[in-house]
């Protein structure tokens, strides 16, 4: 198994053999089987049904209509979740090593959030992160052996992390500048009440979203404006550019410099064994 699929979910040793431990292990953390795959489906479904309450709960309209079904559905919800990790934790033979896995972190926030209620008003929205369990359906429906080109993406994305951090530190540079002089020059009266909310204007402005909660009134500021805008334009793509350079780079086939005896050719693919121009066996 890839390490990639043991990131979605390890494997885990049953605590028990055989009998009726054994069984429900299978069922649990096994998805090929018949039962092992509807229990997947069903946890799935209910995972769903129990987001979708969380966002009914939020529209006012519905929770004073219904605040109370809300109510009990939750803390169904949350019960059965509960008893389902209670089992899980139970069946396997590391306990602790399920509990510190990524699903295993997972499945207690989903469950934290409506006893925190208790405690905190309003924090049972924060089981919205029960969508996250959703991720097992990439074993249910095998999609795990995709994870290799997700590697990629995500390989490519790392390896191109400092040209982003040094285009990252040059547009913080430009906001920084141009916020402290939006600052100076517009001032309080223009809404501009300090040198971040000058910041902030000039971030929203260079990604060109326009909010119009502040605005320039001078005609300097107006000009630094339209400069602003511009550079933001103009650097936009940069962070794309900069990534699909590196994914490009990544997706080419790989190559060898050996040279050829009889052509003098340099650049051959990593696996060839003949010149691709003349044909002639190339040297180990």
């Amino acid at each position: 198994m890839s390490s990639s699929s043991k990131f979605l979910e390890p494997d885990y040793l049953p605590r028990k053999h055989d009998g009726w431990q054994a069984r429900w292990f299978n069922i649990i953390f096994h998805h090929e089987q018949g039962p092992s795959k509807t229990f997947d489906l069903a946890l799935i479904v209910a995972i769903l049904l129990s987001v979708t309450v969380v966002i009914l709960d939020s529209e006012p309209g519905l929770h004073a209509s219904y605040a109370s079904l809300f109510y009990v559905i939750e803390w169904g919800f949350t019960l059965l979740f509960t008893a389902e990790y209670a089992m899980r934790m139970y069946l396997v033979r590391q306990p602790l090593r399920y509990a510190k896995s990524f699903f295993g972190i997972i499945d207690l926030l989903s469950i934290l959030p409506t006893y925190l209620s208790l405690l905190f008003v309003g924090s049972q929205y924060l089981l919205i992160v029960r969508v996250l369990r959703v991720l097992r359906v990439f074993r249910i429906l095998k999609l795990v052996e995709y994870s290799s080109e997700a590697g990629i993406l995500i390989g490519s994305l790392l390896r191109s992390r400092r040209k982003i951090m040094v285009f990252i530190y040059a547009v913080l540079t430009v906001v920084l500048i141009f916020g402290a002089v939006m600052f100076l020059i517009e001032g309080p009266d223009a809404g501009f009440t300090s040198i971040p909310i000058g910041m902030y204007w000039a971030i929203v402005t260079m990604a060109t979203v326009g909010y119009g909660d502040i605005v320039p009134v001078t005609p300097i500021g107006r000009f630094l404006t339209s400069i602003l805008v511009l550079i933001g334009y103009s650097i936009i793509a940069v962070p794309t550019g900069i990534y699909t350079a590196e994914l490009a780079s990544t997706l080419r086939p790989k190559r060898r410099s050996v040279r050829c005896v009889e052509c003098g050719l340099i650049d051959h693919e990593a696996d060839s064994w003949h010149c691709r121009r003349c044909g002639r066996g190339l040297p180990e």
